[in-house]
């Protein structure tokens, strides 16, 4: 039987989005089945589709590209309100194990003190369960000195940061052209390839500057079976030796600082790789709704629980046990039997 199953990697539309934002996302919307409408949707049609999955639980976050202080401080609110409304019809908060939403917060990551104290307002205010913020901002990733008040907040309040994948910035963009059409390139340059990579460089920036030295108890979440990061796991142990002395190796801040879901790849093949070398409490069940659908999630969990690769105590801990750990919320019960 199934578990209950949390997500964390789950996407809405603020009614404040800029227009130019929508236009990001011309090959979604054209390619992937009423996703606008559920962008937009944090009651009925999310719960439907919830069902259809068997997700009991969805921590939601604002889609990719939201930068402005006071559309994040927006989306923000608007998330909130949207959670109020179901704590009031679940009769308790996702903590509690009664409500079906819960919030990561988006933050303005071009102004690293804007960001810092929407993070706080966010998880001390709106009481959000973290923060999913974009992988770069225009190009720029987050190892200088300039966003350390942002890491030292995140350790100080306690909570996970999500880096997801963003567009790619005009700079970045140039690599993706070539000798193909222009869907290929968008493609290419993100949900393709480069978003993957580019979060996985981020990740190793990360490290190289020292940040996990200097804030040891950070919690970093990525998506996508690891943005590729298991697969090139031992490789990269060995090479970061060179990059300058570390009181911790990228192996330890890997093993204790790194969480990773399995958000909109649909393969066992990329798990037996995490497996071999990822500990079980480190994953986590994801799906990137509505970009991918909750029943294609809920086919390859169970495909995972046919595979033999992992035991009932290891499915429990990946379909909700370990998000229970990490963002202090509860299952809610009953919902599927």
């Amino acid at each position: 039987m199934t578990p209950p199953l949390i997500a964390l990697e789950e996407h809405f539309f603020s009614s404040n989005v800029p227009p130019g934002l929508k236009g990001s996302y011309s090959e979604q919307l054209k390619h992937v089945q009423d996703v606008k409408a559920k962008l937009e949707d944090l009651s009925d049609l999310r719960f439907r589709d919830m069902d259809a999955g068997k997700v009991c639980l969805q921590i939601v976050s604002h889609a990719p590209g939201l930068t402005d202080p006071l559309a994040c401080r927006a989306a923000n609110n608007e998330l909130h309100e949207a959670i109020k409304a179901e704590k009031a019809r679940a009769g308790g908060t996702a903590r509690q194990g009664k409500s079906r939403l819960a919030g990561f917060a988006v933050a303005p990551m071009g102004d690293p003190l804007q960001a810092v104290s929407e993070l706080r307002r966010a998880v001390t205010e709106l009481h959000f369960v973290g923060a999913l913020v974009d992988n770069h901002y225009q190009g720029r990733f987050y190892e200088g000195s300039e966003y350390d008040p942002w890491w030292a907040a995140a350790e100080d309040l306690d909570v996970p940061v999500y880096l997801h994948p963003n567009w790619p910035s005009e700079d970045m963009a140039q690599r993706f052209h070539g000798n193909f059409s222009k869907a290929a390139a968008l493609s290419m340059g993100s949900s393709g390839l480069s978003w993957h990579a580019d979060t996985a460089l981020h990740v190793l920036r990360l490290f190289a500057s020292g940040l996990f030295d200097r804030h040891p108890r950070l919690k970093i979440i990525i998506g996508h079976m690891g943005e590729t990061l298991p697969f090139m796991l031992q490789r990269i142990e060995v090479l970061s030796r060179r990059w300058g002395q570390f009181e911790r190796d990228f192996r330890t801040v890997y093993d204790t600082n790194i969480w990773i879901t399995t958000s909109g790849v649909w393969s066992v093949d990329p798990m037996r790789c995490i497996l071999a070398n990822t500990k079980t409490d480190r994953i986590l069940y994801s799906v990137d709704y509505p970009f991918q659908k909750n029943e294609v999630g809920l086919a390859w969990f169970q495909e995972l629980e046919a595979s033999g690769l992992v035991d009932a105590e290891q499915l429990s801990a990946i379909a909700y046990g370990n998000a229970e750990k990490l963002l202090g919320v509860k299952a809610p019960e009953g919902l599927f039997t």
